[in-house]
């Protein structure tokens, strides 16, 4: 089942959220052929383990937080699929859009939708709506956008970064309130969103990574980021960590986004920007995407 593959990426995103969550998660078809994503095998049914979910160490996304499935290139398909697993909180529910830049042909991306809810205190997931709403309690709907890879980490990727429409009007409240707060350039900020994600604030990496700035679980911890979907959260602790990285990098864009893309662990330990090919793109494509904002917006102002 197509569908089942993407289901299995946001429910394991979403149990690495989880406060010290840690497991093991496994698709059991039952004999009714229903796919159900649990912590635990299901006697009488055929099980295969799809991956582990554990609280994540840092931030680098060459570390994945969970051993997620590949990516299937077509939407997900409209037979349920169904997951329960023992956790205290739901995931993250998302926001909408707004204004987001082109895709572009090189990225992979898989929209669809699951639905959370509780019920004798275990958490299910399912992709099919609930019919007896009454009987489980609140139903939360959480949409996503699941992706291969950030925008700009593609090593052959098809897009041109110097003509590639910008975005210069999304959250533009949310962008002046953190690069104030922060000290961080809007241009910058506006770059390393549209390297992430390309200002889709559902977009979920199969590593992990969430949101418009591509948070990982441990990165949104660490900066005090409790929803990596609500895009003023997101923004605020993605540009608290990149004031953290220029600061620490002496004001270094491209060692800061080299740090953004594969941890600052890597940049130390190779004294500047690692010799990893999408690491190496992303950071020119970051330069050249701020460089292009700053221009922009200095002809707004």
């Amino acid at each position: 089942m197509k569908g089942s593959l993407g289901i299995a990426g946001v429910i394991l995103a979403a149990l690495t959220v989880a406060p010290a969550s840690a497991g093991t998660l496994y698709k059991c078809v039952g004999s009714d052929g229903v796919a159900n994503y649990v912590s635990k095998r299901i006697g009488g049914s055929q099980c295969s383990r799809i991956g582990s979910y554990r609280a994540a160490p840092v931030a680098a996304r060459s570390t994945p937080a969970a051993a997620l499935p590949p990516v299937p290139a077509t939407s997900p398909a409209s037979t349920p699929a169904t997951a329960s697993a023992p956790v205290a909180g739901a995931a993250a529910a998302s926001r909408p859009a707004s204004s987001p830049a082109t895709a572009g042909k090189a990225q992979r991306v898989v929209s669809g939708q699951v639905y959370s809810y509780m019920k004798d205190g275990v958490r299910h997931y399912t992709s099919s709506r609930p019919q007896q709403v009454a009987n489980v309690g609140p139903v939360r709907t959480i949409q996503y956008s699941y992706i291969e890879r950030c925008y700009a980490c593609g090593v052959n990727s098809g897009i041109n970064f110097g003509k590639v429409r910008l975005n210069t009007h999304a959250y533009n409240a949310e962008i002046a309130a953190a690069a104030r707060e922060f000290g961080v350039e809007e241009a910058v900020v506006r770059a390393i969103i549209h390297a992430e994600s390309a200002f889709n604030p559902t977009a979920l990496s199969r590593a992990g990574a969430q949101g418009l700035m591509q948070l990982m679980p441990a990165t949104a911890r660490r900066f005090g980021v409790s929803d990596s979907y609500d895009a003023g959260q997101n923004i605020r602790g993605g540009v608290q960590y990149l004031s953290w990285l220029l600061r620490r990098f002496n004001g270094n864009l491209t060692l800061a986004a080299a740090g953004y893309n594969a941890g600052e662990g890597a940049v130390d330990r190779h004294g500047g920007v690692p010799p990893y090919r999408e690491t190496q793109h992303y950071v020119q494509r970051v330069a050249q995407l701020a460089d292009r904002y700053r221009g922009e917006m200095a002809t707004r102002q």
